[in-house]
């Protein structure tokens, strides 16, 4: 490697530390950035006076930190943690409510909170921009799937702002290039008999309550995610996923009440183009052909359906393809490997329905072995992609 590019590298390594560790004392739980925004402007204004940073508002309390120099095209991450540290839902997914600790570095190594989500390419892209003296930043509020989460960041940024050609989306993710990405959607199933009391068990619908045969539906839906995902056509890059992410029936502080009703929420990825109505119909028919054959026979099913977005290509020679693919190449000195199946989905899908060509790359995030709660990169990586947003932003064509 040649001095220059080591020289650049210790001082891309060193802005990426400070801005880490920025991000590591200031919340921003998804939906409620603006203050982190705020923040986060006050200091790049202060380190890299030369670019006119500004915050995005959204929603109630939501923002997005936003600059543009001249032409070019958009670097894209997200602002939000997907979990607030600490917070009252952590123990729900988690199963430990407790703090995950501050950033640390050893070595080569830096963890802590929210790093793989977004913070750590975000760093890079932050860094990238204000380097690169030309181009368009977002680090977008809300940036995370959640189920009725109100207008995301990159939402109000189509509304407020002209898209450019191109976009990179700074994310974690494979060792590789992506310019596809899967769709994704929720699925929420219901299935309803009537409530009793756990004295009497023979006064629910089912006998026992709805809950009790909640195995019954939970079978039937591991069948159903078989087939779904053997039907997967392996479009381009992409592939299906599906799993249960919640259940859910009856009150915690009431459990002598039997409750009336078993809900049961899934995640869907698919890399094609599912249509998301006749998913849902066709899953319900399935559970309610099930659940005649059991004691949830008297029993009301139904699928809700919930798109978040759908799949999505920019075509392989497309300019910002082709500048990613030479890009990685100059880094790693090989082309990027191919991939297929790939089941991540992020806001480059949104960039494509917008008309935008965009490519997805970033460093690989793992679960740092210090405590739960913790995500691991390797600092070298992260500089390596901070060099290539950098190198990306300088040439493409605005």
């Amino acid at each position: 490697m040649a001095s220059g590019v080591r020289r650049l590298g210790t001082f891309l390594r060193r802005q990426l530390l400070d801005v880490l560790h920025l991000f590591d004392v200031t919340p921003a739980p998804r939906g409620q950035e603006r203050t982190a925004a705020h923040r986060l402007r006050a200091w790049c204004a202060d380190r890299w006076p030369h670019v006119e940073w500004q915050v995005l508002d959204h929603g109630p309390a939501g923002g997005s930190l936003i600059a543009t120099r001249g032409a070019g095209p958009l670097l894209y991450s997200h602002l939000d943690t997907s979990l607030d540290d600490g917070g009252p839902f952590n123990r729900l997914v988690t199963g430990n409510a407790a703090p995950a600790g501050p950033l640390t570095v050893d070595g080569d190594t830096v963890a802590g909170f929210g790093l793989g989500v977004a913070r750590g390419p975000a760093a890079a892209a932050l860094v990238a921009f204000a380097e690169a003296g030309t181009g368009r930043l977002l680090l977008a509020g809300s940036g995370t799937h959640r189920r009725a989460g109100g207008i995301t960041g990159l939402e109000a940024y189509t509304e407020a702002h002209p898209l450019p050609r191109s976009a990179i989306v700074a994310k974690c993710g494979p060792p590789t290039l992506l310019w596809h990405e899967p769709g994704a959607l929720y699925l929420t199933v219901r299935v309803t008999g009537r409530s009793g009391a756990a004295m009497m068990a023979e006064s629910a619908t089912p006998t026992g309550g709805v809950v009790a045969s909640a195995g019954v539906v939970l079978d039937e839906l591991a069948r159903w995610r078989t087939d779904y995902l053997a039907a997967d056509p392996r479009v381009g890059q992409t592939g299906r996923a599906c799993g249960i992410g919640a259940i859910s029936g009856g009150w915690p502080d009431k459990p002598d009440l039997l409750p009336a009703q078993l809900r049961i929420d899934l995640y869907v990825v698919a890399g094609d183009l599912v249509e998301p109505t006749v998913l849902a119909a066709g899953l319900a028919d399935r559970l309610r052909a099930r659940c005649a054959e059991s004691v949830l026979r008297d029993c009301e099913v139904e699928v809700e359906v919930e798109p978040v977005a759908a799949a999505a290509a920019t075509p392989a020679d497309a300019p910002v393809v082709t500048a990613a693919r030479a890009a990685w190449l100059d880094e790693f000195g090989a082309q990027p490997p191919p991939i297929t199946g790939w089941t991540g989905s992020t806001d480059g899908v949104v960039l494509r329905a917008h008309g935008v060509d965009t490519v997805r790359l970033g460093p690989q995030a793992r679960p740092a072995p210090d405590g739960p709660g913790r995500d691991a990169l390797s600092l070298a990586q992260l500089t390596a992609y901070a060099r290539m947003y950098r190198k990306l932003l300088t040439e493409l064509p605005a």
